[in-house]
Parts: structure tokens; C-alpha cells; sequence
């Protein structure tokens, strides 16, 4: 099944599986989104509990995720997703940087690939991930959407340190 539902960078679409665990989050224009012939029927009551922590994200009073998830890739792809989720909040790293955490140095172009395929970005923080210098460099929701992503944790840790 399937819940669609509104958010800053767009409207988000949420695919659980059968029992209620979340599969894949797909952000508006998304690159390498799962086939939407395998999404489901629409429920919009789905996934209340994903929905909640997406909306508290968004508002800033929630920095990390506590939700059952079920990605679906290879070994390691796996990989390169849990050490993105090791990724702090406001906090970025480069594919380099990432490569060499797998003990892989060299292989920054595997794990963009691998970050590009991430099925549940914003819940596996890959906005955080940046090129070597900083710069922001590919996103499968599109540029606009990681800089906004990252631009919402800067703002809201700035607002947690000044007391707000």
C-alpha cells in the first residue's frame, strides 16, 4: 500500500509493505523511484506512525528516526545506507569520506551510486552527503530539494542553540 502525503519539499510518497513497515520513501520527481505498479492501493491512514516522525522532523523537534524500515538492496548497497544513517544531524560527509568508513578508499563512485538508489532518503539522511569540497553533487530528488534539506537542519539546530 501507499500513503501520499504533504510536505516542504513536496508531496511524499510513502510504500509500506503489508504489515505497516516502511519500504521506500519517494520524493517528488525522484530518480530510481520503485515502479509505481508495485506500490499498492492508496490508503492515506497508512503509516500513521511514519508520518508523524516525517511531520516532527520537518518542524524540528525530531533529529533522528525510530521506525521499522524495510529496504530492499543489494549487500552493498545495505552497507552504504547504514553508514548514512551513522551520518549526524546537520552534518555532512563526502562520498570519499564514506567510502573510506567501508574500508573502501577509492570507491566514492560506488557509493554515490549506492546513495542514489537509497530508498528511504530523509530517513537515511543521503542529503548529507556532499562532494569532496563541500559542494552539493548529485541527489535523486533533485539539487533543489537536497539544499533545502540540509538548509532545514542548519536552520534548526541554529534554533535549538539560540534557545528557540
Amino acid at each position: 500500500m501507499h500513503r501520499i502525503h504533504p510536505s516542504p519539499v513536496g508531496p511524499l510518497t510513502l510504500v509500506l509493505d503489508d504489515d505497516g513497515t516502511l519500504a521506500a520513501l519517494v520524493l517528488p520527481g525522484a530518480r530510481h523511484a520503485p515502479d509505481p505498479a508495485t506500490w499498492g492501493p492508496r490508503d492515506d491512514a497508512a503509516g500513521a506512525a511514519v508520518v508523524a516522525q516525517l511531520d516532527e522532523w520537518f518542524a524540528g523537534t525530531r533529529i533522528a528516526f525510530d521506525l521499522p524500515t524495510r529496504p530492499r538492496g543489494t549487500a552493498f548497497q545495505q552497507r552504504v545506507w547504514a553508514e548514512l544513517a551513522r551520518i549526524p544531524y546537520g552534518a555532512t560527509t563526502s562520498y570519499g569520506a564514506l567510502a573510506a568508513a567501508l574500508g573502501m578508499p577509492g570507491a566514492a563512485r560506488a557509493v554515490g551510486a549506492a546513495a542514489g538508489r537509497n530508498p528511504l532518503p530523509i530517513i537515511v539522511p543521503c542529503h548529507r552527503l556532499v562532494g569532496t569540497a563541500g559542494a552539493l553533487t548529485g541527489y535523486a530528488g533533485g539539487l533543489a530539494t537536497k539544499a533545502a534539506l540540509l538548509d532545514l537542519e542548519v536552520r534548526q539546530l541554529a534554533r535549538r542553540s539560540d534557545g528557540g
